[in-house]
Order: structure tokens, then C-alpha cells, then sequence
């Protein structure tokens, strides 16, 4: 049906597009976050991918019209992964807003404990008094903060929004440790 040659090309097409797609969504959302450095070296790695993917397929698309399914293929999946390479390292800082009608000063209270800096609002909701939490934290902070949070208050209802610019982080005390530092990883 296929030659090998045609297969493997395929193939290699498809691979790096996933991966020059992947650096170019990570570049757009670093682009938007302000991180122009990054970018720009990002930016030199993704286009020298493309133009040498491109005149591959243009040279051989004529005689190889599989070619352009290999190209659209990679093209879509590296939208995904780079979505999810992006998610991952989770760069940048967001503003955490949680309303809660019975454990706001518990969840500051914790979160203060653990080093993270909490603003408490006191407002008025649909059914009565709530407290407004507003946190500024790092986008990788979430995956503890959320869970921890919502132990304490399971009906809380938080709003995560994207701080643009933002003139002091403080780092929590507690960040626990993922992936391959995780003390549960270690053997």
C-alpha cells in the first residue's frame, strides 16, 4: 500500500509538528504572560522546525499526497500537547478567588499557615454574609491550594482569573513536592 520510505516520512512530519505546534502554543501563552525572553528563543526553535517540515512536504507532496495528512495530523495534535506542556509547567500568576459563606477565616487561617498571603472581604451574597478570599499565587500553587481549600469548605465557589502584571509574589512556605521529587516516588 505504502512504501516505507513514504511511512517513515510520514511519520517524521507528524513528530515534528507535534513539536514545533507545541512550542508555538507555550510561546503564544508565555507571548501574552509578558515573558519576552522565553519567547524569543521559543520562537527561533519553533520556526526552524516549520520551515525545514514545510519544504520537506512541498517537495514531496506531489508525489506523496499522504504527506498532507501527516502534516494536518501533527498540526492538531500538537495544539493538544502544547495545551497540556503548558498546563504542566504552569507558569505565571493567577488571582484565586474563593467565596464561602461559612470558612473564610478557617481557609485563611490554613493558607496563611502555609505561607500564602490571603485578603479577606467581607460581602453580602444572595443568602447572607460571605467572605471573599483574594489570593495572588503562582499557577502551579493551585493544584495544593484547590484541593486543601475545598477539603475544608466542599460548597466554596472560587473564580481563577489571569494576573497580567503583578508587582510582588510571595512564594508559600509549603509548596509540596511533584513529579520525580515527590517523597511518594522515592524508592
Amino acid at each position: 500500500m505504502f512504501e516505507t520510505h513514504i511511512l517513515l516520512t510520514g511519520l517524521i512530519v507528524f513528530v515534528a509538528r507535534i513539536c514545533d505546534v507545541s512550542i508555538g502554543t507555550v510561546r503564544t501563552i508565555i507571548t501574552v504572560q509578558g515573558r519576552t525572553v522565553i519567547a524569543f528563543f521559543l520562537a527561533i526553535f519553533e520556526i526552524s522546525i516549520w520551515i525545514t517540515i514545510v519544504s520537506t512536504v512541498i517537495h514531496q507532496v506531489k508525489d506523496n499526497p499522504v504527506l498532507i495528512a501527516f502534516y494536518a495530523l501533527g498540526y492538531a495534535t500538537g495544539n493538544v500537547v502544547g495545551i497540556m506542556v503548558e498546563r504542566k509547567i504552569a507558569f505565571g500568576t493567577t488571582i484565586l478567588r474563593i467565596i464561602t459563606r461559612t470558612a473564610g477565616l478557617n481557609i485563611a487561617t490554613f493558607l496563611r499557615e502555609k505561607g500564602q498571603p490571603v485578603t479577606i472581604f467581607h460581602g453580602e451574597g444572595m443568602r447572607g454574609p460571605v467572605h471573599e478570599l483574594y489570593i495572588a499565587c503562582r499557577r502551579r500553587d493551585l493544584k495544593w491550594i484547590l484541593p486543601e481549600v475545598q477539603q475544608i469548605d466542599p460548597k466554596l465557589f472560587y473564580v481563577i482569573e489571569q494576573a497580567r502584571e503583578i508587582r510582588k509574589v510571595l512564594k508559600p512556605i509549603y509548596s509540596p513536592l511533584g513529579g520525580w521529587r515527590a517523597t511518594d516516588n522515592r524508592k
